[in-house]
């Protein structure tokens, strides 16, 4: 089991490191610019079950495995890279033939598919394969018991932290949002901001690193 002061340590050293706007949180902020509150807090959830399945997949070390295979590494990253440049590249095109309303209306199904797409985007993510193994293995000690339970218990923990952060960040950017295309006709410029970051995103991983 974890010790109490490595417990306590982890969640400190898990807080700042969350709370420090990385790639999934520019994900959630341009999910919630581009259609609200409700679509930036799904995505938040797919991208907590993604967050789970990294934590399993470290436990079972299989994130060891892809980050030492140069060839499985690339993959990922590229996939994810493409997928991240579609996004934007959608949303820059629906931005330019129209002006999005005020209000966006998001539908049960459009949830569904914002839901998968924030698991994909974190599933895809090299950075996020990174950190659980670089960061987690620091906090793991192996006198104190199994380490895979010890990596399951602390990498539920830091996806439970992640979604309260993250979801603060949604909320926050929902609401600003919102605001701005209710005082102006912003919402097309709104979109090509959101836009921007997902192919910002798309290049950031493609230039991710292994070591």
């Amino acid at each position: 089991m974890v010790s109490t002061p490595t417990l306590f340590l982890f969640i400190a050293a898990a807080i700042t490191l969350l709370v420090i706007p990385g790639p999934a949180v520019f994900y959630i902020v341009a999910r919630s610019t581009e259609q609200g509150i409700l679509a930036g807090l799904t995505s938040v959830l797919g991208i907590v079950t993604g967050g789970l399945v990294h934590v399993l997949a470290s436990a079972l070390g299989l994130s060891a495995l892809v980050l030492a295979s140069p060839a499985a590494f690339a993959t990922v990253k590229l996939c994810g890279a493409a997928y991240l440049f579609y996004l934007g590249a959608r949303l820059f095109w629906r931005s330019a033939q129209t002006t999005i309303a005020a209000s966006a209306n998001v539908d049960q199904l459009s949830l569904k598919i914002v839901y998968w797409e924030g698991f994909l985007v974190n599933i895809s993510n090299p950075k996020t394969i990174l950190f659980f193994v670089a960061f987690l293995p620091q906090f793991i000690d192996e006198r104190s018991g199994n380490v895979v339970s010890q990596i399951i218990i602390l990498g539920i923990i830091l996806v439970a932290i992640g979604l309260v952060t993250d979801s603060v960040y949604a909320i926050v950017a929902g609401k600003l949002s919102s605001w701005l295309r209710s005082k102006t006709s912003r919402g097309a410029l709104l979109d090509r901001l959101a836009a921007s970051v997902y192919i910002g995103l798309a290049f950031f991983t493609v230039f991710t690193a292994p070591r």
